[in-house]
């Protein structure tokens, strides 16, 4: 499963155009040597990636700790359903879920040091600057992570958003490059696809958690075994 992560950031880096592109585009460093321009945009976009790697290992652990805890088979369920969940769910109140949550406060300390790295045009300052995005509020990484649950463990997590993160690569790469790269009609469009392949990615989830024995879809999960029976106790003849 780790392979839909990959397609899920793939197909769903046009949203990531409409939302976050304005970031991308005005990354400081113009006038820089063509090298160093370019390498600027790798680090930021590979610190965005770095981010959802960290992000995916703290899910995937805790579907691990779900799993051990007897949750192995209704875990892919629980993913396909929150993915549900947070596709009928608008943008604006997922904001609001995480101030809710108390999160605000930590939310305004990454939105002014996003702010403070933004102004650099150094290496390091890049990096960090995608970093810090990785953190904001977006619903297609919630969405992503709600997959990530399912992943096997604290490496399976990371894997599966390190890969969401670079299939999401490839397009906001270009455009931090070449500016434009997607007319905006094009990107509304595109962007409305994402809830469908959203909708098609809880369906798989759900199917796999189902166990319909159906190979490499829906495998039939592993039933627990019972204890053994209970020897009869053997007697023993003391002497005298």
């Amino acid at each position: 499963m780790l392979w839909a992560g990959f397609l899920f950031g793939l197909i769903g880096s046009f949203h990531c155009v409409g939302m976050c592109g304005a970031i991308a585009l005005a990354l400081p460093g113009a006038g820089q040597p063509r090298g160093r321009y370019v390498l600027g945009r790798v680090l930021y976009n590979l610190g965005r990636v770095t981010t959802y790697a960290t992000l995916g290992a703290v899910a995937g652990g805790v579907g691990q700790g779900l799993q051990l805890a007897g949750w192995q088979q209704s875990l892919s369920l629980l993913s396909g359903l929150l993915i549900l969940v947070l596709v009928a769910t608008p943008e604006r109140q997922l904001g609001r879920a995480a101030g809710a949550l108390g999160l605000a406060p930590v939310l305004a300390k990454v939105k002014n040091r996003l702010a403070y790295f933004y102004q650099k045009p150094t290496l390091g300052a890049l990096y960090t600057t995608g970093l810090l995005n990785g953190l904001l509020p977006c619903g297609l990484v919630y969405l992503a992570l709600a997959g990530a649950l399912s992943a096997p463990g604290l490496a399976g997590g990371a894997a599966y958003m390190a890969l969401f993160g670079l299939g999401t690569l490839p397009l906001m790469l270009a455009l931090s490059l070449t500016g434009q790269l997607v007319p905006l009609v094009w990107r509304g469009r595109l962007r409305r696809a994402v809830p469908v392949l959203a909708l098609g990615l809880a369906a798989l989830f759900i199917v796999r958690g189902l166990g319909l024995g159906i190979p490499y879809l829906s495998p039939q999960l592993p039933t627990a075994t019972t204890a053994p029976a209970e020897r009869p106790a053997t007697t023993v003849t003391l002497c005298h």
